[in-house]
């Protein structure tokens, strides 16, 4: 692992532990990979703003994956961007809103924008999404981007809104990302796509890369790191898209590897 240049996780179900919550001895961690010169990406469906906030310490030290990968950030700066076209964005919209206790958000770039303030909805939207605002009409957004569509299903994403998207699979990205959570989004906006724009933009090889994930967005990421790791509860797919594995989120499987780089880095340069 002495050659690694570039280190991804995802957030939920992997960095963060079952609860939602950051582990502190990540900050040290962090600190150390940026003395090696290692880049350290969070990658997750979350929006930009709701990340930052996760890392707001050291939030100057890690470059922002966010949406699933249609939105790449660092210090501020936008290094990608592939927002939905808006055509297509109405068309989802409108597919979502007769399917039962599946919720809509209109995920842009400036906030997140939904229609129904339903309790058990509106505990998820604000657990994932830092500004949202409630509108009448998804359809009459018109002065932001659309990074994605997210539908949040109280009664599974899998089975119950998956299936009336699943033709549009061919045109734009589908990905069952948790339990209750469908991701609809550009076919060039994915964790994958963006690893590889900073891996192009910072002169990083696959097999400089190393990447973490539990979940099936997090499967373009997986192969775009020789060293791609899968938490040990992580869905099949991933466990056998991965090389190799980790401890649980739970039992901080994330840190527990980054700090046996540290150790195999230190010992190098001793």
């Amino acid at each position: 692992m002495k050659d690694i240049k570039l280190v991804a996780t995802d957030m939920d179900g992997t960095l963060l532990n079952s609860k939602g919550e950051l582990n502190p001895a990540i900050y040290s961690i962090l600190a150390t990979l940026k003395a090696h010169g290692i880049r350290f990406v969070a990658a997750s469906g979350r929006q930009y703003f709701n990340l930052q906030k996760q890392f707001e310490p050291v939030k100057d030290d890690v470059i922002f994956v966010a949406e699933n990968g249609s939105y790449v950030v660092y210090q501020n700066q936008e290094l990608y961007v592939q927002p939905l076209q808006r055509e297509i964005v109405d068309s989802l919209i409108l597919t979502s809103r007769p399917i039962p206790n599946a919720y809509p958000i209109f995920c842009g770039k400036k906030k997140a924008y939904v229609e129904n303030t339903e309790p058990a909805f509106w505990a998820q939207l604000t657990k994932y999404f830092e500004r949202y605002e409630v509108v009448e009409n998804l359809l009459e957004v018109v002065d932001d981007e659309c990074l994605k569509v997210s539908i949040c299903d109280l009664d599974g994403s899998a089975a119950n809104s998956y299936p009336h998207f699943k033709a549009w699979e061919d045109a734009i990205k589908v990905k069952v990302s948790a339990g209750i959570w469908l991701d609809l989004s550009h076919n060039l906006a994915n964790k994958g796509k963006a690893m590889n724009v900073l891996q192009q933009l910072h002169g990083i090889s696959v097999a400089e890369t190393m990447a973490f994930g539990d979940y099936l967005n997090d499967l373009e990421m997986m192969q775009q790191a020789y060293f791609s790791y899968a938490m040990d509860n992580a869905h099949p797919d991933i466990k056998e898209a991965a090389r190799f594995r980790a401890e649980s989120n739970d039992e901080n499987g994330v840190a527990k590897v980054l700090e046996q780089l540290i150790a195999e880095l230190t010992m190098v340069k001793n």
